[in-house]
């Protein structure tokens, strides 16, 4: 099979759905509202895929969303109809996604049978509570928002709707467009916080000829500074396969990247707490022109009498703090959402799961 052109996939997905998908659902199930996308897992919801995508996984699919009796009356013919009448490639990609023998992952596969295509089928309400582990369309708690992963609100808020006839689907992504203010603050405080339990550390090791873990808790402080940044930005910050990408895409990369990659790339702790000492500056400096609280002062100094640099980035945490008007918010356990404090795929993975410890830190 020659390897067609490539084609970013929320594009083809589009095309897939009006040219082959649409004509069909019409003329099998005539007159029943439905809404399509292509959203959840996937690069191609996060604008992230490349020719490597379309190994796995990736292809001419979507969402199709139904009103939950249609999927149970009418669920099962459409699915079939649509396996049996969808063209057997679109574009030059094939529609059939064979499970692989190892672990199960579908990949595009010519086929001369009924396809096993990926249009999957389901309701908003059902969808969104797999996805999340509730349904936006009757609500958001703060424990909702703090028990679902960044990663996870990005799929579910990125992509693209195609067409929206239950007219659910898109106030339910608009729900869940970013955090109210007063859980913005907190998330925001308690990211400031991760900072600096760990800001003192890049040096002390290096003082005890740790290089090894002066570098690893400097990688640590990167990664705790795109995240930040991300939630400054208003961007829900992505797994760390993403993180960089996403990252690069926020206002903040430009002068921030240089330092974060020195810090990386040095060799010895002092070089590395320069590099981090002029990153939390910038940071910082980018704190006070969001206007959330009174200026901070930017400017890092040492760690009470030891000869450490750091920003003392408590100070921001408890400026934010401070903000939080909603007691229920200001009440939390300085600990966040619960990918920030869990990063076990394990955990975040599974929602139920998810939304078990963030609870149970909150009790």
């Amino acid at each position: 099979m020659t390897t067609p052109p490539f084609v970013p996939g929320l594009e083809l997905s589009r095309r897939f759905y009006a040219e082959a998908v649409r004509p069909l659902l019409d003329a099998a199930a005539p007159g029943v509202a439905h809404s399509a996308a292509r959203v959840g897992g996937g690069s191609e919801v996060l604008g992230f895929d490349t020719p490597r995508s379309a190994d796995h996984e990736w292809g001419p699919r979507l969402e199709l969303f139904l009103r939950p009796q249609d999927v149970e009356r009418q669920g099962a013919r459409i699915r079939d109809v649509l396996a049996e009448r969808l063209p057997k490639s679109f574009h030059g990609y094939p529609t059939h996604f064979a499970a692989t023998a190892e672990d199960g992952i579908r990949v595009m596969r010519a086929t001369d049978g009924p396809v096993h295509h990926r249009v999957d089928i389901t309701d908003v309400g059902g969808w969104f509570t797999e996805r999340l582990g509730f349904d936006p369309g009757r609500g958001v708690t703060v424990a909702d928002w703090l028990s679902a992963p960044t990663q996870r609100l990005a799929e579910v808020t990125a992509g693209a709707v195609f067409h929206d006839g239950l007219e659910r689907l898109g106030p339910a992504r608009a729900m869940l467009d970013w955090y109210p203010h007063d859980v913005w603050l907190y998330l925001l405080s308690c990211q400031w916080r991760r900072v600096s339990q760990e800001e003192a550390f890049v040096g002390r090791c290096g003082e005890v000829g740790d290089e090894l873990g002066s570098a690893v808790v400097a990688a640590r402080l990167v990664r705790d500074l795109m995240r930040l940044c991300l939630l400054m930005d208003r961007r829900y910050p992505p797994y760390s396969k993403w993180l960089g990408s996403a990252f690069a895409r926020t206002v903040h990369a430009a002068s921030l990247t240089p330092h974060l990659k020195a810090a990386l790339a040095a060799t010895d702790a002092q070089s590395r707490e320069d590099s981090l000492a002029r990153a939390y500056e910038v940071v910082a400096d980018a704190h006070n022109r969001l206007g959330l609280t009174d200026p901070v002062d930017p400017a890092t100094r040492p760690y009470h009498g030891r000869p450490f640099r750091v920003l003392r980035a408590e100070r921001f945490a408890e400026a934010l703090t401070a903000r939080v008007a909603d007691p229920s918010v200001r009440a939390l356990p300085p600990a966040g959402a619960v990918d920030q404090f869990a990063d076990s795929t394990e955990v975040l993975s599974h929602p139920g799961r998810a939304r078990a410890l963030s609870e149970g830190l909150s009790r």
